[in-house]
């Protein structure tokens, strides 16, 4: 103890710092000090974060590809059409293929851009470090995703049999740009979604580690997950309905852009046409994120046991 602790009762001291509150109640969002954690290793983080998010990726979207297959039906079809239930499973391959590099990417750059931006905002602006991740994930992730969703989405239109056909073709009648259709609306819904999704479950994981003084359990990352997802879904249903419209189009251009598809789908089928596939869009995410996050969390858990022990003790900062 230093000269200003010893001059003090030593009571009085023991009794202070037993009532010292472990957060800050002025703290509007979670907090977490980066000072208790080990130096920041950058290409660890990445490769863990690449694993950890292609692995969790492919288990949802196989696990759940039925019920996005229904979702795109529901919002594809026009006025009082009816969706057709076959072939549910139509295009899972050439998605898989996409989804596997697309998570490992958004993952891999994620948990850097995290961790970095935990270092560099105050505690209590964690919130916004972990939105920001999210959005520059969702970015990087766009590159492979969104050739990805518009290839997927086509096949499970019916309008082409084949990944390998799907794209050939779009790329011969719509050119390279037809691979990107619908690039804008899909930021316009996916930087928005990562960002919230990501914020929310990064910061109620945070508060209950707090309050229950622990590391969360499997289940309960599944629980958060679920219902990070399902909120972020239901808030986000409608840009998912201008971005599968705009993506399912071809070369037809029904729509000249995301402002001409909105006023175009309430004039012709009303506001509620923009809450198409709610139910199943919610469904499906709220599912989607108890899976995904308890396999992210259980993936970097075990990669971390598995770090060289000679990794394991660095010098603190």
């Amino acid at each position: 103890m230093n000269a200003k602790t010893t001059s003090l009762p030593s009571s009085d001291a023991s009794d202070r710092q037993l009532k010292l509150p472990p957060v800050d109640s002025r703290k509007v969002f979670a907090s977490v000090s980066m000072k208790e954690e080990k130096p920041f290793d950058f290409l660890r983080t990445v490769f863990e974060g690449v694993i950890a998010g292609g692995t969790a990726g492919v288990v949802v979207e196989t696990a759940l590809y039925p019920i996005d297959t229904i979702k795109t039906r529901l919002q594809a079809v026009r006025g009082g059409g009816q969706i057709v239930l076959k072939g549910l499973y139509a295009g899972l391959g050439g998605n898989i293929a996409g989804v596997l590099p697309a998570s490992a990417l958004f993952v891999g750059v994620y948990e850097p851009t995290k961790q970095k931006l935990l270092r560099t905002f105050p505690e209590n602006l964690s919130a916004v470090a972990h939105f920001l991740a999210g959005a520059i994930g969702g970015i990087a992730a766009s590159l492979i995703r969104v050739p990805t969703e518009v290839v997927k989405q086509r096949m499970q239109t019916g309008q082409f049999a084949s990944a390998p056909d799907a794209v050939r073709l779009i790329a011969r009648k719509e050119g390279f740009k037809g691979l990107y259709a619908g690039y804008g609306s899909f930021l316009l819904r996916d930087l928005p979604f990562d960002a919230i999704q990501f914020c929310i479950y990064e910061q109620l994981r945070i508060g209950y580690k707090l309050a229950a003084k622990r590391d969360l359990n499997d289940p309960e990352n599944a629980i958060i997950g679920a219902f990070a997802g399902a909120l972020t879904g239901a808030i986000t249903t409608p840009l998912d309905v201008i971005k599968t419209r705009l993506m399912v189009q071809g070369s037809a251009n029904q729509y000249k852009g995301i402002i001409d598809c909105v006023q175009t789908i309430v004039r012709e089928e009303g506001p509620p046409a923009l809450l198409k596939g709610i139910g199943p869009r919610v469904l499906w995410i709220g599912i989607g994120g108890s899976i995904f996050f308890s396999v992210l969390e259980s993936t970097k858990r075990l990669l971390a046991e598995r770090r060289p022990t000679a990794r394991e003790d660095p010098k603190q900062d």
